[in-house]
């Protein structure tokens, strides 16, 4: 379907309970009324619109009831990108990937969209028996971070190769990202993934910061393709990509000096590009700056309107973080303004296979 990036805020739990929150209202269409603890009532209540608002007794799967319907339409060919944004401490990975450890009750989008994909391929496959034109797929996975500006393969044979950077490249190899260095990694089952996301966040580049000890310091991209075939010969090539992205709090909040403070620096620049590109896409400029930086090259096609995009805003509720909590929900408002054409269907009908084919064989 055409029309915007869809836009949903999560708000994480405070730290101290007894606490008194920003947080006024949140309504049931998405609105969200905030108030800054430095002004009176009236002057201080700001007013957002969203696609869906979850508030802090949100759990894990209420989050994803709302995004399982995106998710399973990569299944029918459709590209799909989910990323998250927000203050250090905000909670995006959790969102994205739960808080680490071994509980499935806490698993994040990215556990549960790829336990939700191969339930579907399994369903699919036992329909197949029996009717025709369902597909059976093959899933890969690749999980890439980007890091002072350097793209790193996390899921590189050899871990210890810190400097295995890649280089994006025009051509997209099939594998949804302009990448066609980065290794890619067949998958039957979502075991398998969640083995494979352990190693890559294992070789990912963690810091600490004064906002959160275990702070990345990168921005990290899983990407799920998908490649299904039905019993036609009809074939769908399709991404699902799932972006964490570093904090995206101002430099002097961080408390980081020498090397942090140039990734900082650099994480700043990245999302700031991130903005740029979002208001010239908001204001339909004829040029949109992509290559400022190494994320939005990354995430070029799917900004462009290429992929059903939603984006996951995350704030604390805590008073003291009010001014990246505004600044979080009006970068939001931004996006969700964001108009992108309709979005294409990667499905190649036998008819078409055939006459590329014949196509390449005349030119050989």
């Amino acid at each position: 379907s055409s029309g915007n990036i869809r836009v949903y805020c999560r708000i994480r739990p405070a730290f101290d309970a007894e606490a008194k929150t920003v947080v006024d209202f949140i309504g049931e269409d998405g609105s969200l009324v905030v108030i800054d603890p430095l002004k009176p009532w009236k002057d201080g209540r700001k007013i957002f619109e969203f696609n869906r608002v979850f508030g802090s007794s949100a759990t894990q799967e209420d989050v994803f009831r709302d995004t399982k319907p995106l998710v399973r339409s990569v299944m029918d060919g459709y590209n799909v990108c989910i990323f998250a944004y927000g203050q250090t401490g905000s909670g995006k990975t959790y969102t994205m990937s739960g808080p680490g450890v071994e509980s499935t009750k806490e698993f994040g989008i990215n556990q549960l969209a790829l336990n939700d994909l191969f339930l579907l391929s399994d369903e699919r496959k036992d329909i197949m028996r029996t009717k025709l034109c369902v597909y059976s797929y093959k899933i890969h996975v690749l999980m890439v971070e980007i890091y002072k500006e350097q793209i790193r393969d996390l899921l590189a044979d050899d871990p210890l190769l810190t400097n295995h950077t890649l280089e994006i490249r025009s051509c997209m190899n099939g594998n949804g990202l302009p990448l066609p260095d980065a290794s890619v990694h067949p998958v039957n089952c979502a075991r398998d993934v969640i083995d494979l996301m352990k190693l890559g966040d294992v070789n990912r580049a963690v810091g600490s910061t004064s906002m959160n000890n275990r702070s990345s310091l990168s921005h990290s991209v899983l990407t799920v393709h998908v490649h299904g075939e039905d019993t036609s010969g009809n074939i769908i090539h399709s991404c699902l990509h799932l972006v964490d992205l570093a904090g995206s709090e101002r430099v002097d909040k961080l408390e980081v000096t020498g090397d942090g403070l140039k990734e900082a620096q650099h994480i700043n620049k990245s999302l700031s590009c991130l903005g740029d590109v979002i208001i010239a896409l908001a204001q339909k400029n004829s040029h949109i700056p992509y290559r400022n930086s190494k994320l939005t090259l990354l995430l070029q096609n799917f900004l462009s309107g290429h992929a059903k995009t939603l984006m996951f805003a995350h704030v604390g509720p805590e008073g003291n973080s009010f001014g990246e909590t505004i600044s979080t929900l009006k970068f939001a408002q931004r996006v969700s303004s964001v108009e992108l054409g309709a979005t294409r269907l990667n499905k190649e009908s036998v008819e078409v296979l055939e006459l590329k084919a014949e196509v390449k064989y005349i030119i050989l």
